[in-house]
């Protein structure tokens, strides 16, 4: 005669892992909480200072009140969760999926190095929306869609601080050419453009290339590198007051990451260090 079917006792609370996973969930000052309870039931019942029906009926109500605690706090938690999931549509759908995503990743690949990228890449990930919390995107020295994206969307005034190489290779670029063509756009829509050019020799090349910008309409300063000390030798754009684009630079003088953000302070902080060269640089024909 066929055994009846038995429910397994892996996921009950009277094996170590249901256990384990109660403690896991429950609130530390509800552990707390039970624990002083039984102990003063306990206590109660040893030293006879209650009957065994008080002793019991003290650590019961202490259990309900650690275990009200509780309930409190995983509805407070319940409701802050709802409160973080309250967003755009695409992102109360994306995280639950994230956070599945990452943590089944964990549960079937321990002590791997599956579950180690996993941490990492989640690590990351906060890092990144930590720069986005601050008006910050970063991306690598050959990504300039920021760059070309806010020049397309400038409306007033564009202010540019170019630190140019012996060769100037960048401007000559698919890239530098789209951010020309960009910046002739700009000019078409009556925005005004002033860029200056720092420099550590004037070559025949930069003076091709002022000449072709100054044709265009761009209002070009020329400042020598000696003339100005080394925290202004940098690479800056700043569109409309609102936003602004530094560059990170290699030990060889090559753009490595490009860093756009509407942060009040960088923006400002963009507009001192121009405003800065502005006084010192030679903007006459």
């Amino acid at each position: 005669m066929a055994q009846p079917l038995r429910r397994t006792r892996s996921g009950r609370f009277d094996s170590p892992a249901g256990v384990a996973r109660l403690l896991a969930h429950t609130d530390p000052v509800a552990l707390i909480g039970i624990v002083l309870s039984v102990t003063l039931s306990v206590t109660l019942d040893l030293t006879g200072a209650a009957d065994g029906v008080e002793s019991l009926l003290a650590g019961l109500m202490g259990i309900t009140i650690s275990l009200l605690v509780d309930s409190m706090a995983r509805a407070e938690r319940r409701f802050h969760l709802r409160t973080l999931l309250a967003g755009p549509p695409w992102l109360v759908q994306a995280l639950p999926e994230l956070a599945a995503a990452a943590r089944e990743a964990i549960d079937r690949h321990p002590g791997t190095r599956v579950a180690d990228e996993t941490r990492r890449r989640v690590e990351r990930f906060q890092a990144d929306l930590a720069q986005l919390r601050q008006g910050r995107v970063i991306r690598p020295g050959p990504d300039y869609q920021d760059m070309l994206a806010a020049t397309r969307e400038c409306v007033r005034q564009l202010e540019a601080l170019t630190n140019v190489l012996p060769r100037l290779g960048w401007w000559r670029s698919d890239i530098g050419r789209q951010y020309w063509t960009e910046n002739l756009a700009a000019l078409e829509r009556g925005v005004r453009i002033t860029r200056i050019f720092t420099y550590a020799e004037f070559s025949e090349e930069l003076a091709e290339l002022v000449a072709e910008q100054r044709a265009a309409g761009v209002r070009v300063g020329l400042l020598p590198t000696v003339a100005v000390p080394a925290d202004l030798h940098v690479n800056l754009i700043r569109w409309d007051a609102t936003a602004c684009w530094t560059a990170g630079m290699s030990a060889h003088g090559e753009i490595n990451e490009n860093r756009f953000s509407v942060n009040p302070a960088d923006v400002a902080g963009t507009a001192e260090t121009f405003q800065a060269c502005v006084v010192l640089a030679k903007f006459d024909g």
